[in-house]
């Protein structure tokens, strides 16, 4: 059943709102603006009826503040308002209130504005939601092609954006870095995580497919993809700013080569001065392209990639990622094209 939350400084409103919802929605009730923002920083109902007249903060203040927390964009707010000028009724709908019911609220006005209300924000969620899913298929799709291009077509993108996932639900599940990842922010990580190489689009294969080392003047040029990718990123970032998985993009984008000593590039960023997206998708990046076939090598082996990532603890790697990675080697290694490899020359032994 879907919850309203009731949000009036007056008892006798909230008395009567809860016998006109009983039975239809599950209800909360709130005495003040302030309850209301505490109450949805902790829960998240599906509709917010609000008064406007309430002492310290007003209804309009409530909802500004409601609207600042990134859970709370799509949650309709319903405005509860004893007058009836149009000057109220334009500012409710002007400050991004969905509609606005008069008080006292009669029964059945009451029920078809909530009925027809979430049903709007349910098409719109599932709208945005297909939005979401169409541009990462467009993104991991123009990754794959770049992957391509680099005649790296095992799946890199992919499995990297696994990697990312599994380490970052690690350090979640054991607390480590509190200030700066929660569920909804390692959705987004393991979102942006494909788009790493974006940049490597604007490199020449003479140098993106040479099959012997790059000179330094070409490995300048290949070190540019980063900054390339971050820029290629945030013009689509600024264009569509509801896709917010586009924000940690430019992030990993710019960062992922940066070293835990500063030694890294492009902006020979150090330690925790490198965002935390970047330094988890460095373990990943570095890992994959390890035990990958490349046109100049054949891939290693987990247990000698493994080591080599251990060897660049607080040089090339945060620590504590790095301590995660150790607890998750036996799932890396479980998505290794490596694996694949020997399962396939143990089905084919003569192949």
């Amino acid at each position: 059943m879907r919850e309203i939350l009731v949000v009036d400084d007056n008892s006798a409103v909230l008395k009567q709102m809860a016998v006109l919802l009983s039975g239809h929605y599950e209800y909360s009730l709130a005495r003040s603006g302030e309850q209301a923002v505490s109450y949805c920083k902790r829960e998240r109902p599906d509709l917010v009826l609000l008064d406007i007249e309430m002492p310290g903060m007003d209804g309009f203040e409530c909802l500004r503040q409601l609207r600042q927390n990134p859970g709370f964009a799509r949650i309709p707010v319903i405005f509860l308002t004893s007058k009836h000028d149009r000057e109220t009724e334009a500012k409710c709908l002007g400050c991004g209130a969905r509609d606005f019911i008069r008080k006292p609220a009669e029964k059945n006005i009451l029920l078809h504005r909530l009925k027809l209300h979430l049903s709007i924000s349910d098409y719109q969620g599932k709208l945005s939601d297909s939005v979401v899913l169409m541009s990462q298929i467009l993104g991991i799709s123009v990754a794959e092609l770049i992957e391509c291009r680099d005649e790296n077509t095992g799946g890199h993108v992919v499995r990297t954006s696994r990697y990312v996932e599994i380490l970052g639900k690690d350090l979640l599940e054991r607390g480590e870095f509190e200030n700066d990842l929660d569920e909804r922010r390692l959705e987004l990580m393991v979102r942006a995580a494909p788009l790493h190489d974006i940049g490597k689009i604007s490199i020449s294969d003479k140098i993106l497919l040479k099959r012997g080392k790059l000179s330094n003047e070409e490995f300048n040029i290949m070190k540019g993809h980063a900054v390339i990718g971050a820029n290629i990123l945030e013009h689509m970032y600024r264009r569509t700013p509801t896709l917010d998985y586009l924000r940690y993009a430019v992030l990993i984008a710019s960062s992922h080569h940066e070293r835990y000593d500063g030694r890294g590039y492009p902006h020979s960023l150090k330690a925790d001065t490198i965002p935390l997206c970047g330094r988890i998708m460095a373990v990943a990046d570095v890992y994959d392209a390890m035990v990958s076939n490349r046109i100049y090598r054949e891939g290693m082996p987990h247990s000698e990639a493994a080591r080599i990532i251990y060897e660049g603890n607080e040089t090339q790697f945060d620590p504590v990622v790095i301590e995660a990675f150790e607890r998750c080697e036996g799932r890396f290694m479980a998505i290794s094209p490596g694996l694949a490899r020997q399962k396939a020359n143990v089905d084919d032994p003569e192949g």
